[in-house]
């Protein structure tokens, strides 16, 4: 049986991901989170019910947490980190020292562990902001793009580095001592159970309750990636030999749409008439966001599978009934 580790496991990736493994009963899984983000509900409660999950509350920022765990892991799935816009303009200073000093406990963790065959590091799609922001960035984005930092002091910039600096740790832990890694660079991925902080389920909010719908930046586009696809893909770039060492995007460049494209969507899915308010360009935002995922493609023969409507119809079906019990 192989055992794994998922770090921020009762997250929104973290926990589909878990699912997902626990499928498979060749595969003892280990979730582990300190449920400042992730939550036990129900799926959640669902999930480490299962024969061959078990559930560790504790802190990855801490290396005393790490002294508690067996040393018999086949694979790490990082993808603990204080995310999120309100964190990141509110809390900087715990996204830079939660996201550095985990992964670096993380990494640090892995030389100890004699059969360990894959470290997974969680990315983000941030990483390539500054470099759109100041020149020119080749979209649908391949990993190769030059990375740059935006204002240094500036809270949002906080995220970024803390994901770069992520990134360079795996690296050089691979380097210095065969640590075995995969870094992987998520895309706009969606589904349910992913909070109300994020463009799809704060449009479900405002369709049920009003028929002039505020949508700022409506002509920015985005590619999203259903939730299943992403762990589809994250899977196989932990378990294929052709991907250690690499950075991969995770996302699905087939389906970008614009901002206004996609709340018109969301209120035909929810049958919903509208009409469409449209708001200045969100300062800072991207006016394109799309990743070229030829790479992951290549190197394991991953294809998105979820179309945008029928992931959207999958995602509202559970928050339905949800919409009112808001959390981040």
């Amino acid at each position: 049986m192989l055992r794994i580790l998922v770090t921020g496991g009762a997250g929104f990736i973290g926990q589909a991901l878990a699912r997902r493994l626990s499928d498979d009963p060749q595969y003892h899984i280990v979730v582990a989170d300190n449920l400042v983000r992730g939550r036990l509900d129900a799926d959640m409660q669902e999930l480490i019910r299962r024969p061959n999950v078990e559930f560790v509350e504790g802190n990855v920022a801490s290396v005393e947490f790490f002294d508690t765990l067996p040393t018999n892991f086949d694979y790490i799935y990082h993808l603990a980190a204080v995310i999120g816009v309100r964190n990141v303009i509110e809390n900087p200073d715990k996204v830079l020292s939660v996201n550095a000093l985990s992964t670096l406990h993380v990494c640090e963790y892995a030389k100890r562990l004699p059969h360990l065959r894959r470290i997974l590091f969680s990315s983000t799609s941030e990483v390539y902001a500054g470099t759109l922001k100041y020149f020119s960035l080749r979209i649908p984005t391949p990993e190769t793009e030059p990375l740059t930092l935006d204002d240094i002091t500036a809270p949002r910039t906080t995220y970024m580095l803390s994901k770069i600096y992520g990134e360079a740790v795996c690296c050089m832990y691979g380097k210095l001592y065969d640590v075995p890694y995969t870094i992987v660079r998520y895309h706009n991925v969606y589904g349910p159970r992913m909070g109300f902080l994020h463009v799809i389920p704060e449009m479900f909010v405002k369709i049920r309750d009003h028929e002039i719908i505020d949508v700022a930046s409506p002509y920015h586009t985005r590619a999203f990636c259903y939730i299943d696809d992403a762990v589809t893909a994250t899977i196989l770039a932990a378990e294929h030999d052709a991907t250690q060492g690499e950075i991969v995007n995770i996302g699905n460049s087939s389906e970008e749409v614009s901002i206004r494209e996609l709340v018109q969507n969301i209120a035909h899915i929810m049958g919903k008439e509208i009409r469409i308010q449209e708001l200045p360009d969100t300062p800072g935002s991207p006016r394109r966001r799309c990743p070229d995922i030829s790479k992951i493609q290549r190197l394991t023969g991953f294809k998105p599978r979820v179309c945008l409507r029928d992931g959207i119809t999958r995602t509202y079906a559970w928050y339905k009934d949800r919409l009112d019990a808001r959390h981040e």
